[in-house]
Formats: structure tokens, C-alpha cells, sequence
């Protein structure tokens, strides 16, 4: 008889938020170069015009609105993730096999996406305020401001602006993320080149971070856009329509911070994840 540990169900959303905390300023910025209209300045000039203009805490702005999309969105699709395949794999005494772990992220990750898309929503606004001049910003004073603010003052459905790409965005993440770290880190350990330590969740991870880039960049701009917008777009498709006026490029705009935070985030995410697991998480005989 054999003790392991698994994963509780609220693990990936104090994991993720964790990691937030540490990748929030290069989620600003990435927010910050999808929003421009016309490419005007890369990931530094930006950065540099931030801190410039509004000081070093600008980069946190939005932390609360960030923290709490994780404790929904993330928290939500590892949970969904997590729980079912543990269970699956409990069940049928084996790996679930990897077409699978797609379909059970790309399902946890759409779920995710639409449960957290309100707080998604403030997040950008509040991280894209910064920017504006005074007289046309909306300062958020903290992340139930802004929920509060948006239902009465635009609506309830506005707080669900954006929730069909955000779901497909969050299904693709997932995807990248969760099904393909986990397929990843059972490859790793397969070589017997190592064992389930740090360094195998780094590996892993990274490879899933970087799955994660490809598939969701030209979803999270059409999503940024939308979400960061009065009456600009009509639709999902009318803002598809005006982004790729721009060029292909427009698609991609942020590419470079996204990676640098969403592998980042990614790595940390699990690296608390698997310690939280280890010594914390629920004992199961196999």
C-alpha cells in the first residue's frame, strides 16, 4: 500500500494568486500594449511611462481585481480540473489519457473563464486607468468598487462584456496550462532522469507556459479590447474586424510581456501548487 498526496479543490486558486502577486506588474503592461490603438511604445517604453507618470505602485494597480479573477477564474478550472481527474484516475487504477486531460481542461478553463470574467473585467480597467488622462479614468477604488460600479451604472450585463472570449480564452489556457503540464510532468518522470521534485515542475511547467502563449494570444487581445471598451465594438466580430485592420501583427501585440508573465506565473503557480499538495494535501491509498 502506497500514501499520495492530491490536490485539494481550492489549492489552484490560492496558487495562482500567489503567483499574482509576483507577475501582476508585467500583466499591467501586457494590458497596457494590447489597449494601444497604434503600436506607440514596446514592453520597457511602456513600463518607463507608467512608473514616470503615476510612480512604482502603478504597476500594482488592479492587484485586488487580479486576486479576486483568481480565486474564480482559477480557482474554478483547476477545481473542475483537479478533482475529476483525481477521481477518473482513482477509479480506473491508471493515467487518464492525454486527449482526455484536453477535453477535461479545455471544460474546467471554459467554466473558469465565464465564472471569473466580472472580476477579469475590472482587472483591465483598473490596470488600463494609468493610462488615461484624469478626466477619463474611472478609478476603481478596489475590486468590489468597481463590480458594484459597473452593475449600476452600466449594468448588469456589462459585467459579462467579453465572457465568450474570455471562456474560449480560459478553455485554450487550460488546455495549455493544465492538461499539457500534466502530460509533460508524466513524460518527464517516464525518461527516470528525475524525480518528482522541483526541477520536474519547472521543466514541466515551463512547456506548458509556453503552450499556453501560442494557443490564447490572439484571444486575450480581442478579449482586452473588448473588455476595455465603452461603445467602441459592437460585437465580438466587429472588434475581430477592426483588430485585424491593423495587421496580423495586432494579434500579437503584448506577446513578448504575456510570455514573460505567463510562463513566470505559470512556473510559480505550480511550484506552489505541488508544495501545497505535498504537505497539505488530501491522503489517498493506492
Amino acid at each position: 500500500m502506497q500514501e499520495n498526496r492530491i490536490s485539494r479543490w481550492y489549492f489552484g486558486g490560492v496558487s495562482s494568486s500567489a503567483a499574482a502577486c509576483l507577475t501582476h506588474p508585467l500583466d499591467l503592461i501586457k494590458v497596457h500594449l494590447q489597449t494601444q490603438q497604434e503600436v506607440r511604445l514596446r514592453m520597457i517604453g511602456m513600463t518607463v511611462n507608467v512608473v514616470r507618470r503615476e510612480g512604482y505602485l502603478a504597476l500594482y494597480s488592479g492587484l485586488s481585481a487580479s486576486l479576486c479573477r483568481q480565486m474564480t477564474y482559477s480557482l474554478s478550472r483547476f477545481a473542475i480540473y483537479e478533482t475529476i481527474r483525481d477521481r477518473i484516475n482513482r477509479e480506473n487504477k491508471t493515467l487518464m489519457p492525454f486527449y482526455q486531460k484536453v477535453l477535461l481542461g479545455a471544460f474546467g478553463g471554459f467554466a473558469g473563464g465565464l465564472i471569473g470574467t466580472p472580476a477579469d473585467l475590472v482587472n483591465v480597467r483598473m490596470q488600463n486607468d494609468v493610462k488615461l488622462p484624469a478626466e477619463l479614468r474611472r478609478n476603481y477604488a478596489h475590486v468590489l468598487d468597481g463590480l458594484l460600479r459597473v452593475w449600476k451604472e452600466e449594468g448588469i450585463f456589462k459585467l459579462f462584456s467579453g465572457a465568450t472570449m474570455a471562456s474560449v480564452r480560459g478553455a485554450l489556457v487550460s488546455i495549455g496550462q493544465l492538461s499539457c503540464y500534466d502530460q509533460s510532468k508524466q513524460l518527464v518522470l517516464a525518461t527516470g532522469y528525475f524525480t518528482d521534485n522541483i526541477l520536474t515542475h519547472f521543466l514541466a511547467s515551463v512547456f506548458a507556459g509556453g503552450c499556453a502563449i501560442i494557443l490564447c494570444q490572439p484571444l486575450d487581445v480581442v478579449k482586452t479590447r473588448i473588455m476595455n471598451s465603452k461603445l467602441e465594438y459592437r460585437s465580438v466580430l466587429h472588434c475581430l474586424t477592426e483588430t485585424a485592420k491593423l495587421g496580423p501583427k495586432a494579434f500579437y501585440k503584448g506577446l513578448v510581456p504575456a510570455a514573460i508573465r505567463l510562463i513566470p506565473q505559470t512556473v510559480f503557480t505550480f511550484i506552489f501548487l505541488e508544495q501545497l499538495k505535498q504537505h497539505f494535501g488530501l491522503v489517498v491509498v493506492t
